[in-house]
């Protein structure tokens, strides 16, 4: 079990920068895939990025591809997406998710754990 909790949204204007960061609970941190998915009002969850257990391996989104980056500190027990050249689009709320095994990092159904969600709103 793990109890993730983000931190780090809030109201960007266009081509300004987030870093949102995800707090997993216990010492089992290193033993979970993390991903980042946004769900903007209407529309389905969407994977955005995700990372391998060690940090060695990142998937991304097509759309955010070049401008957003995930990184994991496991002695911090933590995630990061740190979010550049923002754009309206990017608006919705993004969460951190976590499983112990992915065969599939980029489809929601596939993780087990959810935070709570931070709302990232860009303005343009």
């Amino acid at each position: 079990q793990v109890q993730l909790e983000e931190s780090g949204g809030g109201l960007v204007q266009a081509g300004g920068s987030l870093r949102l960061s995800c707090v997993a609970s216990g010492r089992t941190f290193s033993n979970y895939v993390m991903g980042w998915f946004r769900q903007a009002p209407g529309k389905e969850r969407e994977f955005v990025a995700a990372i391998s257990r060690s940090g060695s391996s990142t998937y991304y989104a097509d759309s955010v591809k070049g401008r957003f980056t995930i990184s994991r500190d496991n002695a911090k027990n933590t995630v990061y997406l740190q979010m550049n050249s923002l754009k309206h689009e990017d608006t919705a709320v993004y969460y951190c998710a976590a499983d112990r095994g992915v065969g599939a990092p980029t489809i929601p159904s596939r993780y087990n754990y959810w935070g709570q969600g931070t709302q990232v709103t860009v303005s343009s």
